[in-house]
Order: C-alpha cells, then structure tokens, then sequence
C-alpha cells in the first residue's frame, strides 16, 4: 500500500495490554511518600485505568477510577481484578472527570489524568523514544490520537532525535475532539459517539495546559478514518499479523489501508492496545454487523 518498508510498534502487548502502563508508571513512581499513602484517582476510557491499577497495585497504592457508562464490560472487569474500586458516572468522560475533581477536593486523592500530565506524557515519550532507536531512519510514524498523551510525548521524543520525521495523528471521524480543537485553534467540547475505537473517545478538556499546544506544533497531520476503515485495521491485524488489537490499536493499519498515508521512506505504526471485547473481535473478523451501541 504505501511502496515502503513499514514497522509495527506492538504496544498491544505490554503488560495490561496497552502503552497506557508508561505513563502510568512513570507517574507514579515520581509521587512522593505523602503522595503515595493518599492513593490516586483517574477519569479513563479503560486502559489507562487499568495501568494505573497495576501500577498502584505494585506499589501497595489505594486507586480510583471514574469511567462512565460508555466503558466497555471486559475493561471493567480487569480493572476490578487489579483491586481498583470503580466509580461508574455519567455517559462520558466529562461526566468521569466531574466524579474525579469531587474525589480530589473532598478525599485528597492524587490525581493522575489519561494525558493531560508532565509525568504522563514523558512515560508515553519512553515509545518514541524506543521507536526512533528500532527504525532510526524512520520516514513516518502513525501514533493513535485521542487526548493527545500518547501522540505529545511520541512526536516530541520523536522529533527531538530526528527532526525531519514527520509525525501523524490517526483517530475516528466520530467525535474526534484533538482534531477538532486543533481545527477550531482552541480545546472544544464535542460529543462522544459510540464507535469502535471507543479507547479514542472524551474530550481534551477545555482547561488543556499541554496536550493541545503539543499535538499543535508537534504534529504534522490529523487523519480521520470512518467505522469500517477502523474494522478494517483489525481485521488486516488478525488475518495478516496474526494479531489481537482493539479499534484504537488498529486506526494507523487502517489509515494505511484505506489510503489515506503518503510516505517518502521507513514508517512505523503503533499497535497501542488489545483490550477489546471478544465477541466484538470476533464479529469484526468474521464481517458481521456491528450492533450501534457497540460501534
């Protein structure tokens, strides 16, 4: 598809199946004692809940996680087996975030937001930082954008070694809220949908100190890709690579397939995540129609 050698970056198969653990544990062990016993708390769509469980866990370390309705079942639960204790509120993650600020003000716990975070980012910057050593004349990277954590800290780690990669963020067409703010000059609020990337769904939050101006001067391009370009991505994933990966891992595969990325040399996309719901997986190989509620 793209005339180029083209590299996999397996996030998918980091412990709690996803990036998500760099940040969260980079987080983490940068609190101080005071902080630690006060335990933490994070609004997340699923992943990055279950790293910063495992992470506290390891630590001995009391966790909170705000998600809303939205979430899928199968993240809940191994969040739940970790020994995190759940707050379900609301039908999105602005609703989550309200939950969280309550917790902060009220309980005093630490929190540790999805990527809107120094700490955060530089854990997720730890992947670009290993890419750019594994293809050290990488041409194009395609990081899965959603609150901008991830794509932040990549690009700047990326660009930082190598200076003319250029750095493309890949999310769905339904409720892209880093695309849209770029779009609009300024973090907007736009309304969650349910698609399959549902990893890639919430806000960037309209009070964004560091993702938006990062993904904005860091970023060389924003593509968008429809519901069947992302059940595409997965299904290139299991038939091809013999790999399991959510909607949100699959969106650079897709972007690729769907002929949306140009590429003057080596490109490297990122797998970011595995934690989707099988019975989903399995409709989504198999062609099978995708209930809305689901999708």
């Amino acid at each position: 598809h793209l005339g180029a050698p083209v590299y996999l970056k397996l996030e998918h198969r980091q412990t709690t199946g996803s990036f998500k653990l760099r940040g969260a544990s980079n987080a983490i062990a940068s609190l101080s004692a005071e902080e630690k016993a006060r335990g933490v708390v994070a609004a997340s769509t699923g992943n990055h809940g279950r790293a910063l469980a495992h992470a506290a866990k390891l630590e001995g370390m009391r966790a909170t996680i705000c998600m809303s309705r939205r979430v899928p079942q199968n993240k809940l639960d191994e969040i739940r087996r970790l020994g995190a204790e759940i707050r379900i509120v609301g039908n999105s993650q602005d609703d989550a975030q309200q939950e969280v600020d309550r917790l902060v003000a009220e309980e005093g716990l630490i929190m540790l937001p999805p990527f809107d975070h120094h700490d955060i980012i530089a854990g997720q910057g730890t992947l670009g930082l290993e890419l750019i050593e594994q293809v050290a004349d990488a041409a194009l990277v395609l990081v899965p954008l959603s609150g901008g954590g991830l794509a932040a800290g990549v690009a700047a780690a990326v660009k930082g070694v190598s200076p003319g990669t250029k750095v493309i963020g890949v999310s769905m067409a339904r409720g892209a809220a880093m695309k849209a703010s770029l779009d609009a000059g300024h973090p907007v609020l736009v309304e969650e949908l349910p698609t399959l990337a549902d990893s890639l769904g919430g806000g960037v939050g309209l009070d964004n100190r560091l993702t938006f101006s990062m993904c904005r001067d860091l970023l060389d391009d924003v593509i968008l890709l429809s519901e069947d370009e992302i059940a595409a991505g997965i299904r290139h994933a299991y038939d091809q690579e013999r790999e399991i990966v959510e909607g949100a891992g699959a969106v650079c595969i897709g972007a690729v397939l769907a002929g949306k990325v140009r590429a003057s040399g080596p490109t490297v996309l990122i797998l970011s995540g595995r934690n989707i719901d099988m019975t989903l997986h399995r409709k989504v190989v198999c062609g099978e129609a995708i209930e809305e509620s689901a999708a």
